[in-house]
């Protein structure tokens, strides 16, 4: 099967999606990887991801529009299968340590002999080689060596994470995603696939660049939590209001600071300059107090529709149902019931639209799928007996 075609089943011919007829294998992993599978399934793709046995499925809650198969890859067998799938697949999405996959004889020398079309993304934490490509390491430790993290935190306080958005998605998944539509869009002109080496270290620093490129213009100057737009600045920080709620304040340029004064009811020939980076503090002092004598109702009805570039720290709740994010449709509920962010960026004439249908169980397609990758009922079979697969069917809820 070397070389074949890609493999296009019905459940990927639906809406004329960007990634219509793009098929993925995921290799079951945590977070980032989930997240990379999952922007391509809204997008059209159709993502197989594949589970070990024994497994729990997707404990990140990642696996809108996946398919799920159940494949032991420590075993031979288990490793044939994988590569007769990725013989007619465009893209294997794996997140393992460096040398996992060579190990398991699933490298990418092997794979791309086998298809040279192939996508091939690795995602990791700290990249292929270097002397810390084979350890361990989360969110905080990528984000750590990054040098990011070293930028996060208030004034003469530790360094903390911003949960684990920046590096596990902003830096991982979501470069990882952009790595394999480059990859593809170069495909069109070569008909050659590539590796990708993905990863969250420098993902991360490669999103800093901004940071990077401005150190020697004076917005860094002053230590951790001490600068314009690390929340040092008076006019770039959050208030807690009366009914012990926050709003946001953003107001850097002149003419929306003068308009940041005009709400507060406070006089601007009665205050140091703006830029005064030496009465930042007593002038933060004097805005909390300001803030602290309304409630956050109050303070957006003082200041919405206007410039002043401050907003209300909404909750999930309220973010749901705020009136912007309802006029533009931005949340979605699937068929439990359960919500979260309609895919982004919006596109005009092929939108993504993303499955609204429950999570598969782990094995839920394993014989659909490796019927459709050309495997014969018996081959499926002979796999089950010697338990290289699992198939597993939902339980009705009654």
């Amino acid at each position: 099967m070397a070389g074949a075609e890609p493999c296009h089943s019905p459940f990927a011919l639906g809406p004329a999606m960007a990634l219509r007829g793009i098929s993925v294998v995921e290799l079951a992993g945590l977070a980032p990887g989930p997240f990379c599978g999952m922007v391509l399934a809204d997008f059209g793709a159709q993502v197989v991801r594949v589970d070990r046995p024994g497994s729990v499925g997707d404990v990140s809650r990642l696996a809108r529009g996946k398919r799920s198969l159940v494949l032991d890859l420590k075993r031979p067998a288990g490793a044939t299968v994988l590569r007769r799938l990725c013989a007619r697949a465009d893209v294997l999405l794996e997140p393992f340590r460096c040398g996992v996959m060579e190990k398991l004889q699933l490298g990418p020398e092997i794979l791309l002999k086998d298809n040279p079309k192939l996508i091939y993304a690795r995602l990791s934490g700290f990249g292929h080689s270097g002397s810390f490509s084979k350890v361990a390491g989360h969110d905080i430790n990528y984000l750590a060596l990054s040098g990011v993290l070293s930028k996060i935190g208030r004034g003469g306080e530790n360094p903390y994470p911003p949960l684990n958005l920046l590096a596990d998605f902003g830096g991982g998944g979501l470069m990882c995603t952009l790595g394999i539509l480059l990859a593809l869009f170069e495909r069109t002109r070569s008909g050659l696939g590539q590796v990708i080496d993905a990863n969250m270290v420098e993902g991360t620093a490669y999103l800093s660049s901004f940071l990077w490129k401005t150190q020697h213009m004076g917005l860094w100057d002053q230590p951790r939590g001490q600068n314009m737009l690390d929340g040092g600045a008076p006019f770039y920080t959050t208030y807690k209001t009366a009914d012990g709620e926050f709003m946001a304040v953003g107001a850097i340029e002149p003419q929306f600071y003068k308009l940041l004064l005009k709400g507060l009811g406070l006089k601007s020939d009665e205050l140091p300059a703006q830029m005064s980076v030496a009465d930042w503090l007593e002038m933060k002092k004097k805005f909390a107090d300001v803030f602290a004598k309304k409630t956050k109702a109050e303070w957006c009805q003082i200041f919405d529709g206007t410039d002043a570039c401050v907003t209300p720290v909404l909750t999930f709740e309220e973010a749901l149902h705020h009136s912007h994010n309802k006029e533009r449709a931005s949340f979605i509920t699937d068929e439990e019931q359960h919500v979260s962010p309609r895919p982004a960026p919006q596109l005009s004439r092929t939108p993504a639209v993303p499955s609204t249908k429950r999570d598969s169980s782990e094995g839920e397609h394993t014989e659909e799928v490796l019927r459709e990758f050309g495997f014969s009922q018996e081959e499926i079979s002979q796999l089950h007996s010697e338990r290289i697969i699992e198939s597993k069917k939902p339980k009705a809820n009654l």
